[in-house]
């Protein structure tokens, strides 16, 4: 029986939140992407700060809404910054892209078929933003292949 070909990717996706697990996405992304030849689409998915209450307080809370999402987009922008330094520098092709949803698995099936990416990297779980039960979502939800880093 003739061997199995070795799969070939050309761009990759690879869903970030900033913890330790999401950062050995980050390497196995670039190993892949230097072996394959292939480009790298980093992504960084938030959730939204909850809608205001009605009544007393709404202006406060809307002004800690807004200070979260702030936040948040800094978050993203160091993340997807530091991604890309470090993709530039191994001469990978790089796009980073942040967006806030309620559907974090479906957001990140969404950029990937939206970007033309052939296979996901994530984290399993961590302390950040990217939990298991997503990587399982994005699994049972993507039709591409997806790498889970452990």
């Amino acid at each position: 029986m003739p061997p199995c070909p070795m799969p070939t990717f050309k761009h990759l996706l690879v869903p970030l939140d900033g913890s330790a697990l999401s950062a050995r996405a980050v390497e196995v992304g670039l190993d892949l992407a230097r072996d394959f030849g292939a480009a790298i689409t980093a992504f960084v998915a938030e959730l939204p700060a909850p809608a205001p209450a009605t009544g007393r307080g709404v202006w406060h809370h809307l002004h800690a809404v807004e200070a979260q999402r702030e936040v948040a987009e800094r978050h993203a922008e160091g993340v997807l910054a530091a991604f890309e330094r470090r993709a530039l520098e191994a001469g990978i092709p790089f796009e980073g892209l942040y967006a806030q949803s309620t559907d974090i698995d479906g957001a990140i099936d969404a950029v990937a078929r939206q970007r033309g990416c052939d296979l996901i990297v994530m984290a399993t779980h961590g302390p950040g933003r990217l939990r298991r039960s997503w990587t399982q979502r994005v699994m049972a939800r993507s039709p591409l292949p997806l790498l889970v880093v452990h």
